[in-house]
């Protein structure tokens, strides 16, 4: 009768080790709304707003929902949805945190880029250089990816180096 006792909470206690264990999916923030329409939110483009006057920076605003400054125009191909584009990029968080980088290049075809890639590239030509700020809904939206927290806002330094 002892051993069955003591099986009882043995069981229990490995139950509790192993549900501990598991990885929990990161939840979602109060403040993001899942939007899939490509379309960023009043409080998304708000939010924004916010950032680039508290930081007294100047952007253009995009009738895409982001904000932007051209740097250096270009003088090459403005690419398009069907372009593949080689770019240099930095993407930070609102904080100044990297979260990613490279310098060396990166090729891709436009439309396989994020939403915020494909609307703000063609703004500039071969050659030029340009900062995006952008809502959640044109970069991650409300899922974790990588290093980038649930609904940020995203900003990337990216020259253009070359449309094919």
């Amino acid at each position: 009768m002892k051993r069955r006792l003591l099986f009882i909470p043995v069981i229990a206690a490995l139950a509790f080790v192993f549900s501990s264990c598991s990885k929990s999916k990161p939840e979602t923030p109060s403040n993001c709304v899942a939007n899939t329409t490509g379309i960023p939110t009043s409080s998304e483009i708000a939010s924004l707003q916010n950032y680039l006057t508290s930081h007294s920076i100047t952007a253009t605003q995009h009738s895409g929902g982001f904000f932007y400054i051209v740097v250096v125009q270009g003088t090459g191909s403005t690419p398009n949805q069907n372009s593949f584009v080689t770019f240099k990029y930095i993407g930070k968080l609102e904080n100044g945190n990297i979260f990613d980088q490279n310098q060396s290049g990166y090729t891709s075809q436009l439309s396989q880029l994020i939403l915020g890639f494909q609307r703000g590239l063609p703004i500039i030509q071969k050659g030029g250089f340009i900062k995006l700020f952008l809502p959640p809904s044109l970069g991650y939206g409300c899922s974790q990816a990588g290093s980038i927290p649930p609904g940020s806002n995203l900003i990337f330094d990216v020259e253009l180096t070359n449309v094919q």
